[in-house]
């Protein structure tokens, strides 16, 4: 192995993986980087069922113990005893394409960015993740957001999942903002206002599989529009325009049944016959263009995620902002790790 290409460590979060786990480390292992890389999976279940399944297939993996069960405390708990100089974020729903690691230190140090990100390509393996997947890579599922849609290498306002040094990671408190959710937006968000540069590579691409049900679905996509509301609190900077769609559908719809209910439908007949056939016909699009059956779910995949969204984005407006985002003695335990 060739020491002179930078360490990484890869760091993956994860809560009751088991399915797909094995899957994200084997892409890992199949990287083609050159220098020296180690893998720290911070394991927030509530069984030891995933950490014996990663011991048995990859031993090589340094598991620690996420009491704090979310991806935040996790991912900062692995970052903490991380020794590599720069930091690969991976989620447990992902596989990375075999060039990732390389191509993401190359862009790096080609760029000068603080962080870079590419491509989310949703995959899905069952006929509900491929309706989802569908979703997630259609203007009306997910806007013009690069990292889903694709677009020209270049400045972005944020990264999926990220590649940085620890240094930009020690700059930054030495770990992401105590947010439940949302936490990756927020941490560019902060990288772009001290004046550094977050970056899109198109040819970074993470393969991602999508929630296989409508109820995990809708609590993801939920607890999203939770994390932008949080995000928005305490930057409201960050909020771009279209980000107001869903919860205005969501506004709009209960003003519809209020209104209805003391006896003027208008409203609510407006919404519906605007919205339920814009779904429908961008849905028969999707399908002609994509020769994908599964389209014909796709309004009701579309609907879960707006409203879900939506209704989530209204929550963290009732709670107290949380606290600054520092992570205490995160320099120091970082320091000491090298």
């Amino acid at each position: 192995m060739n020491t002179s290409f930078p360490r990484v460590s890869v760091i993956i979060p994860v809560r009751n993986a088991e399915a797909t786990i094995i899957p994200t480390l084997d892409s890992i292992f199949a990287q083609n980087y050159e220098g020296p890389m180690e893998v720290i999976v911070a394991d927030g279940s509530e069984t030891p069922a995933v950490s014996e399944l990663i011991r048995r297939s990859h031993p090589s993996v340094k598991l620690v113990s996420n009491p704090g069960r979310t991806l935040v405390p996790g991912a900062n708990t692995a970052f903490r005893a991380a020794t590599g100089d720069i930091m690969v974020r991976c989620d447990a729903h992902t596989t990375l394409s075999p060039s990732y690691v390389s191509r993401a230190v190359e862009t790096l140090e080609r760029t000068g960015a603080a962080n870079v990100g590419g491509r989310q390509l949703a995959v899905g393996t069952t006929p509900f993740e491929r309706t989802v997947a569908l979703a997630m890579t259609t203007l009306l599922g997910v806007g013009d957001a690069r990292h889903r849609m694709g677009g020209q290498e270049g400045a972005s306002d944020t990264a999926y999942l990220g590649v940085f040094s620890r240094k930009t990671l020690e700059e930054m408190g030495g770990g992401y903002a105590n947010l439940a959710w949302n936490e990756d937006y927020e941490f560019n968000y902060r990288l772009r206002k001290q004046g550094k540069v977050v970056w899109f590579d198109p040819g970074l691409v993470v393969n991602y599989r999508p929630r296989g049900t409508f109820r995990t679905l809708a609590r993801q996509y939920f607890n999203y529009g939770r994390g932008k509301s949080a995000v928005v609190m305490r930057h409201p900077g960050s909020l771009r325009p279209r980000q107001l769609a869903a919860p205005g559908l969501v506004l709009g719809l209960a003003a519809g049944v209020a209104l209805a209910l003391a006896g003027f439908p208008w409203l609510l007949a407006t919404l519906l016959l605007a919205y339920v056939p814009t779904l429908a016909v961008g849905a028969a699009l999707v399908g002609l263009r994509r020769r994908d059956a599964m389209a014909f779910l796709l309004p009701l995949a579309l609907a879960t995620m707006h409203l879900s969204w939506g209704i989530g984005f209204f929550i963290p407006s009732l709670l107290p902002p949380p606290p600054p985002p520092h992570i205490q003695g995160a320099h120091e335990v970082m320091r000491e790790s090298r």
